[in-house]
């Protein structure tokens, strides 16, 4: 007798028919979505009928613990689709992914992720603040007790940007740990919409990535001292944020360049048809470019791989010097290597790229990628794997 064993809920969730169908949601809507600069509500929602965003939650904690590899791969599936509706979902589950890893036996959490699982709530994160240069590991807002309350605790927080901050459930929050700390010294809070008054400051009308709906806002919160994570944030930014950012972003990246990859090769098979027995000029850029999108697929696999043996095997190794620059290097090679391959998929494909609204176009998938060296500046990365690398020897 033969025992069949069990397919991996990464699989059975990518194969699944409401997933499925969030994909040609996505896809169908990506276009508005970045014309009318509009939260992508379609894709989100499909995704939340598909049980996508509780995905990462622990079986223990009623989600479908997924494995991380899965997740990269059904942020990349996604983002092919819909830059806004991946990179929404990277975001989410980077969220997830620090509340799971560093749950520290905090039943409010583990309802919390319950929550998460039964009722799709969508997560968003407040890191970036008025003051601080764009440093995610300083903060200037702190938490603070409420006088009188029996254990609820309040803050006032400036943030620049907070992606989707307007549509989503609940917010991950980092402030100093009580009103005398360091500013390095952090902790993440969760509040519900509920909890929190919010103010938007700015507008959210840029050249790409439209559908993240990334305004600034004033967001004050009360909450239960539940509501804090005990484990401090740095162990949380080295172990997961950082690493899952990184990662998670760049498949949204890899999955932007490839669907432009994809116009192009389509539109060098159809020049192909309409004239048979030569080959297209422009096709040696296709095969230049082709080159560069199995570098780009090598190197983020290789990134994917290791964090997932660190995390599994030797989980201080994330803390490490030499780590740091390995992951921070894949942000720049990452970001990087998604506008080339835009701009050379717009290279092929030429006026048909050039022009919205053909199949071909890849107006949106440039705009879009020009994004990826904003999200934490690849000059501030460089600045800061200068500074390691004068007591680190980067010989791996």
């Amino acid at each position: 007798m033969t025992v069949s064993t069990p397919l991996p809920t990464g699989y059975l969730l990518a194969s699944s028919p409401n997933f499925l169908r969030a994909l040609k949601v996505a896809a169908e809507n990506a276009d508005d979505v970045d014309r009318a600069g509009r939260f992508p509500s379609e894709a989100i929602q499909a995704l939340k009928e598909a049980a996508a965003f509780g995905c990462y939650v622990p079986a223990e904690y009623d989600g479908m613990g997924v494995s991380f590899q899965h997740l990269a791969e059904l942020t990349f599936e996604i983002a092919r689709r819909c830059s806004a509706s991946g990179m929404i979902f990277a975001m989410h589950q980077i969220q997830v992914g620090s509340i799971v890893h560093h749950l520290n036996a905090q039943t409010w959490f583990e309802n919390y992720l319950r929550r998460v699982a039964g009722e799709q709530r969508l997560i968003a994160s407040a890191t970036s603040e008025v003051g601080v240069g764009g440093d995610l590991r300083r903060s200037i807002a702190a938490v603070e007790p409420v006088d009188g309350s029996g254990g609820l605790v309040r803050f006032e927080k400036q943030a620049p940007t907070i992606s989707y901050g307007g549509h989503a459930d609940d917010l991950l929050t980092t402030l100093r740990r009580h009103s005398e700390a360091e500013g390095s010294d952090q902790v993440l809070v969760l509040t519900h919409k509920e909890q929190m008054e919010m103010k938007q400051t700015s507008q959210w009308d840029t050249l790409g990535m439209r559908g993240t709906c990334s305004p600034g806002f004033v967001v004050q919160a009360t909450c239960s001292a539940e509501q804090v994570m005990r484990v401090p944030f740095s162990t949380t930014a080295a172990e997961t944020v950082v690493p899952f950012s990184h990662i998670l972003w760049s498949h949204v990246w890899l999955g932007i360049a490839t669907d432009a990859f994809e116009r192009a090769q389509n539109f060098i098979r159809a020049q192909a048809r309409q004239s048979p027995g030569s080959t297209p000029p422009a096709a040696l850029r296709l095969s230049e470019l082709s080159t560069h999108m199995s570098q780009f697929r090598a190197f983020v696999k290789a990134a994917t791989a290791e964090y997932i043996t660190l995390r599994e095997d030797d989980p201080k190794q994330l803390s490490t010097i030499g780590y740091a620059v390995r992951i921070n290097n894949l942000k720049i090679a990452a970001s990087e290597a998604a506008a080339e391959a835009a701009q050379g998929a717009l290279r092929v494909c030429g006026i048909a790229g050039y022009r919205n609204g053909t199949p071909y176009s890849v107006g949106r998938h440039l705009r879009d990628s020009l994004s990826a060296g904003l999200m934490i500046a690849n000059d501030r990365i460089h600045s800061t794997n200068a500074t390691l690398l004068l007591v680190y020897r980067d010989s791996k």
